[in-house]
């Protein structure tokens, strides 16, 4: 296939990296031109694989203008530059060329059907965690599936080429619940940030659990005002999270094992961002449940202060916090 990667980052170095590697015609577009250009890419997992392409093999693209004649574009940009990113596919993609969205958040694809209205927009989800190294590298920290939403056949090729590519796809008429599934699982992702920890060194701890626990359970008491369901997630099932979270390390770390691979260098994206002094993706994610249940007269207080406290840290500009779990308890609390 001829596919383009909108958002070089690390998801989509990735996926595009791997689709290359298994002969498929990739353009990416994106942040990391230099970077690719100087070290081609190095892909590796919690699985021990590894999948090099060499410097100068990579194909970059300055701008949207390079992705004109693909047959797929997948939209791999942080949420907030998914109206940016419409705009300037609108400008250059045929309308033969379908778009797939696999960010995080629950609106992007709605977002990119506004802007593209004579394409197939397609939803997707990357369950899996990838970490940038630098130089090139980038980590499959964490398991599961990509999910994608069946569009009358026109997500086949693509689901052909992914599975050729060695990921596991799973497709669904309705990836509304699973968004807000997986969303539910990622309002962990501000908790990780704020404590700096490696995601497994995080989940050993059973008072960060707690605040997970608390979390999820609010954003799942705002699917349920709003009519949606939570599904499964690969193995895990976010309806479980505050049964599941709060039990003693030892019976939580064997059933944690069990439902889903955590390597020790695994981290969030929102730990990244702040690290690299980037805007996160709090408003899409702990900032959409609080949006949600203020439709359906829901209260979410802790997701709220979440919020405020990555905003804080965006503002500080000096990296994650590094909070334990007593001072991110207490300013909790103290909201």
């Amino acid at each position: 296939m001829k596919v383009g990667i909108f958002g070089a980052g690390s998801i989509g170095c990735y996926l595009g990296g791997k689709l290359q590697a298994a002969g498929h015609d990739v353009v990416q577009v994106g942040r990391l031109g230099e970077e690719l250009r100087a070290h081609g890419l190095c892909l590796t997992d919690h699985r021990g694989a590894r999948c090099e392409l060499p410097p100068g093999s990579v194909r970059h693209g300055p701008d949207a203008s390079a992705l004109s004649d693909r047959e797929v574009v997948l939209v791999t940009v942080k949420s907030l530059a998914t109206a940016e990113a419409g705009e300037a596919l609108a400008r250059v993609l045929p309308a033969s060329c379908a778009v797939v969205s696999f960010q995080n958040g629950v609106r992007n694809a709605e977002v990119l059907r506004g802007a593209l209205p004579g394409s197939a927009v397609l939803a997707g989800m990357v369950p899996f965690n990838v970490v940038r190294l630098g130089n090139g590298r980038f980590h499959n920290g964490t398991s599961g599936p990509l999910e994608l939403e069946r569009a009358r056949g026109v997500e086949d090729p693509l689901r052909r080429a992914l599975e050729g590519a060695g990921f596991s796809v799973v497709l669904h008429d309705d990836l509304a619940r699973v968004q807000w599934s997986k969303l539910c699982v990622n309002v962990n992702n501000a908790v990780n940030a704020l404590s700096g920890l490696p995601l497994r060194e995080q989940l050993a701890q059973r008072p960060f659990r707690r605040i997970m626990a608390a979390l999820t359970t609010e954003a799942l008491a705002c699917m349920r005002a709003a009519g949606l369901k939570p599904t499964r997630i690969g193995r895990l099932h976010p309806a479980l999270g505050p049964l599941v979270l709060p039990l003693p390390d030892w019976l939580f770390l064997r059933l944690a094992r069990a439902l889903v691979t955590v390597d020790p260098t695994a981290r969030s994206s929102m730990w990244e961002d702040l690290e690299r002094r980037r805007p996160t993706e709090i408003d899409h994610l702990n900032g959409e449940v609080v949006r949600l249940g203020a439709l359906h007269g829901v209260p979410a207080p802790l997701n709220a202060r979440v919020r405020a406290l990555i905003l804080e840290a965006e503002r500080r500009a000096e990296g994650s916090p590094g909070m334990s779990a007593r001072a991110l308890e207490d300013a909790l609390r103290a909201g």
